[in-house]
């Protein structure tokens, strides 16, 4: 599984759970790995907000560098590939273990995982994120757990699980790992 071209950009119109918005997301194929550069303009609950965003990941999908805007605020999150992280330059122990980055504002970093883990059908993995929330640029450890389902006519599927917030649901994925379908998430587009 890879991205179709060396270059190209994807985006998704958000909608559900009081929010509605759009993302577009712009990748790059780099020596070793991939770059995203995305924003997500969005309302939810009244509330209106523009995230920019750019993460590094390297050819294993581990993502290596995370940049993330909200207004005047920004924050630096930065993985050594092997669990180990540092916000705004400051070790974070408890995020130790976390090989992806999950943004809440994003369906793009959904595909992180699911290119690293490689499962095949009917296999499953917990995938602990570090979770990068709108409201505050907060950054904590979020469990997630990915089991691949029986795939469609469309591409992959994915039975997600983050008991955090009470999310069960079936994740839609295209030929190339991108998400088509969030469940009242998000909609490719």
């Amino acid at each position: 599984m890879d991205l179709p071209t060396s270059s190209g950009a994807v985006a998704w119109r958000h909608e559900g759970s009081g929010r509605l918005g759009l993302e577009t997301t712009y990748f790059l194929r780099q020596e070793d790995g991939w770059l995203f550069n995305g924003t997500t303009d969005a309302t939810e609950d009244g509330r209106t907000w523009t995230v920019g965003y750019q993460l590094t990941v390297d050819s294993a999908w581990r993502t290596r560098r995370a940049r993330v805007t909200v207004a005047d605020r920004a924050a630096l999150i930065e993985g050594d590939g092997e669990g180990h992280w540092a916000v705004d330059g400051e070790p974070a122990p408890e995020l130790d273990g976390c090989l992806d980055v999950d943004l809440e504002a994003s369906a793009l970093t959904n595909a992180f995982p699911v290119h690293r883990l490689g499962l095949a059908v009917g296999a499953g993995a917990d995938a602990p994120a570090v979770y990068v929330r709108v409201a505050g640029l907060t950054v904590a450890r979020l469990a997630q757990r990915y089991t691949r389902i029986e795939d469609d006519e469309h591409g992959w599927r994915y039975d997600y699980v983050a008991p955090e917030f009470d999310v069960h649901t079936v994740v839609a994925y295209d030929h190339t790992g991108f998400v088509r379908s969030y469940p009242d998430i998000a909609v490719r587009v």
